[in-house]
């Protein structure tokens, strides 16, 4: 379970802002998360001991690549390539899932929890495992900081919060304190990866432009948009998947459909108030359809336009990576006519400013 990664004051947090709403059916999985958080506790104390100097003292002399995109538009294959340049870095599943103490036991613990990850995702088959780049707003929620995350524990919550999101209402202690976690978490990546650009990937971003130009002055920003026709059941089943899986409540889903609904629109009413605050030559943005129709041209013009280097260094294994997916096949879905309106209606100002127009016609 996703939980497992909490240390004890991140548990207690995470129990109390839900009101220890845990189902009697989760209790065991409950109990145990509250004893192996004792040990993630000790194993921090023991990494802040060790590391906690050199990481203080280490410089971000290249200033991270941030991928923005919804849920299931793309991102993830997106990190995977950014992510083959040996000049780039990116954060793993152990590292996002075990933040705590990543630095200390990174060179033993994941083989002794190497049964414990799936090889592929449960979502889409994509290859999984403690090895590949990951979210960073896993770390960040199981170091007990705001995340729409938390819904995944807690889903039957009435209400989006918008604040879990784009953080900016939220009182100026808590986000000083999300600050300086994510900062923390970029310095320790960066000296475990020996100062080379982190590539980072996390859907609620795309509400934190200002927050993140704060920490970063010299960001650059990928924004990848995939048709909002496939985006909605293709989230719509990465919610109830990890629901099922990882939550302390007996889902209801009722509120799930208004959820997405309602994400999806603020997270790109905030992106487009905001994205103007990112200087000339510091975003790029395209379609998902564009990048699975020309992946090297793509990438080529990512880099032309963020000023990334030499395309070419990166060239032979981004190639080389394609070729091991090249026979992977996204999963096809097949809306209800009161889907497919419900979309147009609540989404039709992002379909019709990224060119996905031609498919709000509806097929019936």
């Amino acid at each position: 379970m996703l939980w497992l990664g909490c240390d004890t004051l991140a548990w207690m947090r995470l129990l109390t802002t839900h009101h220890f709403a845990v189902h009697y059916s989760r209790w065991p999985a409950a109990l145990i998360i509250s004893a192996v958080s004792l040990g993630h506790t000790l194993l921090r104390w023991t990494q802040d001991a060790i590391f906690g100097q050199r990481v203080d003292s280490t410089p971000v002399e290249h200033s991270p690549l941030f991928i923005l995109g919804h849920w299931r538009s793309g991102t993830t294959l997106l990190h995977e390539l950014l992510s083959r340049d040996p000049r780039h870095a990116a954060p793993n599943t152990y590292e996002c899932f075990v933040p705590h103490h990543f630095l200390l036991s990174r060179s033993w613990l994941p083989r002794l929890l190497s049964g414990l990850i799936p090889t592929h995702r449960p979502m889409d088959k994509m290859a999984a495992g403690w090895d590949r780049p990951q979210e960073d707003e896993f770390a960040l929620c199981l170091l007990g900081q705001p995340s729409p995350y938390q819904r995944i524990a807690f889903p039957n919550q009435q209400v989006h919060n918008a604040d879990l999101f784009d953080l900016r209402h939220l009182p100026p202690y808590v986000r000083k304190r999300w600050k300086a976690t994510f900062l923390r978490l970029i310095k320790q990546w960066t000296l475990l990866n020996h100062g080379r650009r982190l590539v980072l990937k996390s859907p609620p971003h795309m509400c934190r432009i200002p927050l993140l130009m704060e920490l970063f002055p010299e960001a650059r920003f990928v924004h990848i948009i995939r048709n909002p026709y496939v985006v909605y059941p293709s989230t719509l089943r990465l919610w109830r998947l990890l629901y099922s899986m990882h939550s302390f409540q007996l889902p209801s889903w009722r509120n799930l459909p208004e959820y997405i609904l309602d994400t999806f629109t603020h997270m790109y009413t905030r992106f487009e108030a905001d994205k103007w605050q990112i200087p000339s030559g510091r975003l790029y943005e395209l379609r998902y359809e564009d990048l699975i129709d020309d992946p090297i041209g793509q990438l080529k013009a990512i880099y032309r336009h963020l000023d990334l280097g030499d395309f070419t260094r990166a060239q032979s294994s981004i190639e080389a990576y394609l070729s091991e997916i090249k026979d992977y096949e996204t999963r096809s879905y097949v809306l209800t006519p009161d889907e497919h309106r419900l979309i147009t209606h609540r989404w039709g100002a992002v379909i019709r400013r990224y060119g996905y127009l031609s498919e709000s016609r509806s097929p019936w």
